[in-house]
C-alpha cells in the first residue's frame, strides 16, 4: 500500500510525484470537486448562510476513484495551493474523502523543488478552518450579489447582465475614469525652448525657458511666447551655474502577483489571465534538460515581498561570480511589504542557478520570456544601486534664465541586468549626457522657438494600470485580479483598444443605473472595507457568519427599495450609430451587441431585419488571391486577419499584415505574432515563405 497524494492540477501531480517516488501516489482533483449550484441561490439565509454544496456532475468518475485510491491507501494528504481557494479546495476533499480535519492531512510547497517538497511533506497539519472560512465567505458574499442583483438587472435593463460585488466596481472606476475624459477641457501652453552649442561642442544640446523677468516662465499664448522671443532677440546666453550631484537608484523589489501582472504587461504584453497562466505552469513544474522537472519558480498568488535568507544568499554568490563583488549591497536587501500578511515569499526562481539561458532549451517561447522577467527582476533586486551623476546648468540670456539637465550613469549596478518599464511599457533607462560647460561660458543660438502644447486628459486605464488601481484601493487579492479582467472583458461592460480599457455604452449604463440605487455595493471603500473583513476572518480576528449578516442586512434593504423605486420601468440601452447603410431598407445601421459579440443592425428592426458583421480594413491584401484583407475576431474575441472573399478564399492567419512590400514579389508581408516576431512573406511560391527581415 502508498500514501495517496491530492493535487489540483495533473502537471502538479507530475512533478510531485517524480520527486516523492514509490510509497506515493499522486493524483489531481483538478480543480474543486464541488461548488454551490449553478442552477439555484444554494445558500439557507436563514441558517447562517449555510452553504449547499454539491458535487460537480463532470467529476462523478473521478469522486469515485478518488475514494477508492483514498480507501486502499496508508493514508491521505491534501496538497492544494497553499492559499484560500487551496485550503477550501482540500477542506472540499475532505469532506467528501471522510476525513478528519483535525488529523495532519493538509501540506502545502511554496516551491516545488525536491526540498521545496521534502519541507513540505515534513509538516502535515490539520485544515485551517479560518482560511477555509475566508474563502467560503467570499463565494457566498459573490453568490448573494450575483444572485440578487443579476435578476434586478434583468428585469430593469436586459436578460442575460450580471453584476458582481468586485467586478462592478471595477467597471466603476474605467466608467468614471472615461467620464473624466469627456469632460476633460484642454489648455493651451507654450514653451520657449533653445538648441544651443557650447564653444567646443560638436553636438547642440536642448535648454528650455525656466524664468522671465525674475519669475517663473508660464506662457499661455503664442503673444506672450512671441514677446519673449522678441525679447531675446541679440541676446548673449551665458552660463551662469552649474550644478552637479551624484544620486542613487535603487532596485525594484522582487514581484508580487500585481506588479507581475504590470510588468509582463508592460513588456512582454501579456494580459493578466496570459501572466497568471504561464506563471500557474512554471510553478507546477517544467522539464528541464540537465536539472529534470523542476517548480521553476515560487507561489504565484502573493502580496509579500519577503525573500528567504537561503534564497538572498544563493543570489548573492551568484551575483558575484556573474558581475563579481562590487555588484552586491554591503548587506542583503531587505523589502517590505504594504500588507502586514506574509504567508508566502515574493515570486522569485525556485532554484537560482537555473539561469534563463539554462532553462531557454526546455521552455515554450511564453514560459521562457516569464521566467526570464522573474529570474531577472528578482536577481537584479539583490543587487548594489546604480550611481547616476546628474548635471543642472542655468543660462542666462537678457532677463531670462534657461535649465538644461542630464545625467549620466557613473555605475550602472542592478540596471546592468534589469531595468522596469515605465507607465507606458517603455523601458525607463538610458543618458542624456550635456557637454562640459563652465560658468561665464559663452553658447552659441542654434536655435530658438516658441511651441504650443496642451494639457492632456487623464489616460484610460489599460490592464496595468486597472490592476495597480484595484490593488492601491484595496480591491481583490492577489487571486482575483486576473479573474475581475477577465469578466469585465468577457461581459462586454468594457472593451480593449489596443492597450486601452474603455466602458462600452453597456458598461456606462448599468454602472449609473448600480451607483444610483446600489451605491454602496459598487463604492471602492465599501468593497476595500469586505476585502478587510475577509482578511479578519481569515486571520481568526472575525467570525464568517457575523460579517455576512452584517452585509446582507443592508444588501437586502437596498435591493428592496432599489425595487420599488424602478417599479414599472426599464432603462434602454441605447444603441451606437454609424454611418452604413442598411442594404434592406436604406436607413443608418446602429452597433448591437449579441451572443458572439458586436454586429450591425437596422434601426428599423422588427420591421426591418437587416443585419451585418462588422469588418475593419487590415494592411495589405491577400496574398492567395489579391483582394483586400479583414480584421476579424474569434469566438473567443482574439482578432486574426482573413480575406474579405472568405466563402471563396479560405486564407486566415494570426500574424499581422504590414505595410511593407516582399521585396522578392511585391505580395503583402506579415509579421509573426509575438512581440519581436518576424517578418516574412506568405505568398506561396516566394522561396516557400522564408523570411526576409
Amino acid at each position: 500500500m502508498s500514501k495517496l497524494v491530492i493535487v489540483e492540477s495533473p502537471a502538479k501531480a507530475k512533478t510531485i510525484g517524480k520527486y516523492l517516488g514509490k510509497g506515493f501516489s499522486v493524483v489531481a482533483s483538478v480543480g474543486h470537486i464541488r461548488d454551490l449550484p449553478k442552477s439555484k441561490f444554494g445558500v439557507d439565509v436563514e441558517h447562517d448562510f449555510a452553504p449547499l454544496y454539491e458535487n460537480k456532475k463532470e467529476k462523478a468518475a473521478l469522486i469515485k476513484e478518488l475514494k477508492s485510491k483514498a480507501k486502499a491507501s496508508d493514508g491521505v494528504y491534501l496538497a492544494t495551493d497553499p492559499d484560500r481557494e487551496g485550503e477550501a479546495i482540500s477542506w472540499h476533499l475532505a469532506n467528501i474523502l471522510n476525513l478528519n480535519t483535525d488529523n495532519p492531512i493538509r501540506v502545502t510547497f511554496s516551491e516545488i523543488t525536491q526540498s521545496g517538497v521534502n519541507a513540505g511533506m515534513s509538516r502535515p497539519r490539520g485544515l485551517d478552518m479560518d482560511l477555509v472560512n475566508a474563502q467560503q465567505a467570499r463565494r457566498i458574499l459573490d453568490r448573494i450579489v450575483g444572485y440578487k442583483l443579476s435578476p434586478f438587472l434583468w428585469k430593469k435593463v436586459r436578460r442575460g447582465l450580471s453584476a458582481g460585488r468586485v467586478q462592478s466596481v471595477a467597471v466603476r472606476l474605467v466608467v468614471e475614469r472615461e467620464r473624466e475624459i469627456e469632460a476633460f477641457t484642454p489648455r493651451e501652453y507654450w514653451s520657449v525652448d533653445a538648441k544651443l552649442l557650447s564653444e567646443n561642442g560638436k553636438k547642440p544640446f536642448d535648454a528650455k525657458l525656466f524664468k522671465a523677468g525674475g519669475e517663473k516662465a508660464e506662457p499661455a499664448r503664442k503673444d506672450d511666447a512671441d514677446k519673449i522671443l522678441s525679447d531675446l532677440e541679440g541676446a548673449e546666453f551665458i552660463v551662469d551655474g552649474v550644478k552637479k550631484s551624484t544620486r542613487k537608484r535603487q532596485p525594484a523589489p522582487p514581484f508580487t502577483t500585481s506588479s507581475l501582472q504590470q510588468e509582463a504587461s508592460g513588456k512582454l504584453s501579456f494580459d493578466a489571465k496570459r501572466t497568471m497562466r504561464v506563471a500557474q505552469e512554471l510553478y507546477e513544474g517544467v522539464d528541464v534538460e540537465g536539472f529534470g522537472t523542476v517548480g521553476l519558480i515560487t507561489y504565484m498568488r502573493t502580496d509579500s515581498l519577503r525573500v528567504s535568507h537561503e534564497a538572498a544568499a544563493a543570489a548573492a554568490d551568484l551575483i558575484g561570480r556573474l558581475y563579481g563583488r562590487e555588484y552586491l549591497p554591503s548587506k542583503p536587501r531587505v523589502y517590505k511589504a504594504k500588507n502586514s500578511q506574509d504567508a508566502h515569499e515574493a515570486i522569485r526562481p525556485s532554484m537560482i542557478e537555473i539561469t534563463p539561458e539554462a532553462a531557454k532549451s526546455s521552455l515554450s517561447s511564453e514560459r521562457y520570456r516569464l521566467y526570464k522577467l522573474i529570474w531577472e527582476r528578482f536577481m537584479a533586486s539583490q543587487m548594489s544601486a546604480a550611481a547616476i551623476n546628474a548635471v543642472s546648468v542655468d543660462i542666462k540670456a537678457g532677463g531670462c534664465v534657461f535649465r538644461a539637465s542630464g545625467h549620466t550613469v557613473a555605475f550602472d549596478g542592478f540596471t546592468r541586468l534589469y531595468v522596469a518599464a515605465g507607465a507606458d511599457g517603455s523601458e525607463d533607462g538610458g543618458e542624456t549626457a550635456l557637454p562640459p560647460l563652465t560658468v561665464g561660458e559663452k553658447l552659441k543660438v542654434e536655435e530658438l522657438s516658441g511651441n504650443q502644447h496642451f494639457t492632456q486628459p487623464p489616460a484610460r486605464y489599460t490592464e496595468a494600470s486597472l490592476i495597480k488601481a484595484l490593488e492601491e484601493n484595496g480591491i481583490g487579492r492577489p487571486s482575483t485580479y486576473a479573474p475581475i479582467i477577465s469578466t469585465i472583458l468577457s461581459r462586454q461592460y468594457v472593451e480593449k483598444q489596443q492597450k486601452q480599457l474603455k466602458p462600452t455604452i453597456l458598461g456606462g449604463v448599468i454602472t449609473e443605473l448600480l451607483k444610483e440605487h446600489f451605491d454602496e455595493i459598487v463604492d471602492t471603500k465599501f468593497t476595500a472595507q469586505m476585502e478587510t473583513d475577509l482578511d479578519k476572518i481569515e486571520e481568526g480576528n472575525a467570525e464568517w457568519v457575523s460579517v455576512l449578516r452584517a452585509f446582507y442586512g443592508n444588501f437586502e434593504k437596498t435591493l428592496s427599495k432599489a425595487e420599488t423605486r424602478m417599479e414599472g420601468k426599464r432603462v434602454k440601452v441605447p444603441d451606437e450609430p454609424t454611418d452604413i447603410p442598411c442594404e434592406l431598407c436604406g436607413r443608418n445601421m446602429v452597433i448591437k451587441v449579441g451572443p458572439y459579440g458586436k454586429f450591425l443592425g437596422c434601426p428599423g428592426f422588427p420591421e426591418c431585419k437587416g443585419t451585418k458583421k462588422i469588418t475593419r480594413d487590415a494592411e495589405g491584401n491577400c496574398p492567395v488571391c489579391g483582394k483586400k484583407m479583414l480584421v476579424r475576431k474569434s469566438k473567443k474575441g482574439k482578432p486574426f486577419f482573413g480575406c474579405e472573399d472568405y466563402e471563396n478564399c479560405k486564407f486566415m492567419t494570426w500574424d499581422t499584415p504590414v505595410a511593407l512590400p516582399c521585396p522578392k514579389c511585391g505580395a503583402t508581408m506579415f509579421r509573426k505574432a509575438g512581440k519581436g516576431g518576424a517578418v516574412y512573406c506568405a505568398k506561396e511560391g516566394c522561396e516557400g515563405g522564408k523570411e526576409h527581415g
